[in-house]
Order: C-alpha cells, then structure tokens, then sequence
C-alpha cells in the first residue's frame, strides 16, 4: 500500500491544547479513505509561512521516527488507519519546525533557547497534553505510541519513555540520567511491562505491525488518565 500525503495549515493560537484538538479531530472524524492525495488547509487565520505534512503508513511509527523538515516544511508519518492521532503527530512536527525557523516561543513559550534532550522532553509534554485532552474529552480514539506516551508522562517517567526509546539520539542526558537515578530505568521498564504488557519502545527485539488490539489493551488503563 502507498502512503498517502496530507497537507495542512496550522493557525498560531491553535497550537495550545484545545482549538487544535477540537478542529483536528473533528475533521478526522469525517474523512474517508480516498485513492489520491486531498487538500485539506484550515481557513480560519491560516499561516501560509510554512507547512506541515503527514503521510499515511501501513504499520504503526512513532512522531519522531519519520520526521522530516525542509526549509518550511515539516512531513510525518502516522499510521493511516489512526485518524485522530493526525493532529497530535503534526504538532509534534510543527513545533520542531518551528524550533529550525527560529519561531518557537510563538507557540511553545521559553522552549527557543532549549537543545536535545530538553527541547524534545519540552515538545512531547506539549504533545502528551494535546493527546489527553483529546482521549478524555473528545473520546479520540486510542493510538498506542500515543497511549504510551500519556501514561509514561502522567506517571512521572516521560525522562525514561524518551531516553529508554532513543538513546543513540541523547547518549550524553542519558548518562546523566543514570549517574543521577540509577534505579529509575529499572522501575521503569516494570511499570511499562505492567502497564502495556510489552516491552517499552527501545527494548523490543524487533517492532512489528501493532494490530488494533494492542492499542485496545492499552485503552483498558485510560481509565486512570480520566480521572
């Protein structure tokens, strides 16, 4: 199956967690599959400065695998089949476009001068937010990575979610991260094991096509997040 390309703009105040959750997934809710690439801009305040991309994958692919920005572009990936996880995925893009056009504090106040490890910790606690919003008051429905990444960061291990998965990417906060908490990946790995039944992303020999029922057992603890 070929990905299929998406095109959209994203408005300035939308960013925050609740206009862009609300615009987002309602148009989610209403698109059908179509055999050629559509044009969906948001007409309201759009900001034609630049522009993000997503593309449509067969498998599950977590916001940061397939990110791509190019001059005022930004292009990711998601799992076609997982609608409502569009707009949390093309936050997470936008706001590292916005990081490379030196526009950051815009959308994310404070977050320009952050590097590395604390700019992406910084991004995905955005993205965290959005996508709990959208679970426990649209009912948005649940997309692994991002079920992932709610309960890691709401259970105080977004540190652990981020270098456990990536540590080739921040070899430098990850020895940090263990000189400073050396029992933390250990209780971490745990609770994931616990919580997903799965090893966490990073510790899996392979990663293969998550079925939909993987994201449904993830479902079963969104509980916690409601309440």
């Amino acid at each position: 199956m070929q990905a299929r390309v998406w095109y959209g703009r994203i408005r300035r105040g939308l960013v925050g967690a609740g206009a862009l959750v609300v615009l987002g997934l309602s148009a989610c809710a209403t698109q059908t599959a179509s055999s050629s690439p559509r044009t969906i801009v948001i007409y309201s305040g759009e900001d034609p400065t630049f522009m993000i991309m997503t593309i449509y994958q067969v498998d599950i692919v977590y916001p940061w695998e397939e990110l791509e920005l190019v001059a005022d572009t930004a292009k990711v990936s998601v799992q076609g089949r997982s609608a409502d996880a569009r707009t949390p995925y093309m936050i997470y893009a936008h706001l590292h476009l916005m990081k490379r056009m030196g526009r950051l504090d815009e959308w994310l106040p404070g977050a320009q001068e952050l590097e590395g490890f604390e700019l992406e910790r910084a991004i995905l606690s955005r993205v965290s937010d959005v996508w709990l919003y959208g679970r426990t008051t649209f009912d948005a429905a649940p997309h692994l990575p991002l079920e992932e990444l709610i309960y890691a960061t709401e259970s105080g291990y977004l540190d652990a979610f981020i270098l456990t998965s990536r540590p080739d990417e921040f070899p430098e906060a990850l020895a940090r991260w263990r000189e400073e908490r050396p029992e933390e990946q250990a209780a971490y790995i745990a609770w994931f094991q616990e919580t997903f039944q799965d090893q966490p992303p990073g510790l899996r020999p392979e990663r293969s096509t998550v079925v939909a029922d993987s994201a449904s057992a993830a479902a079963d603890t969104t509980g916690a997040a409601r309440r």
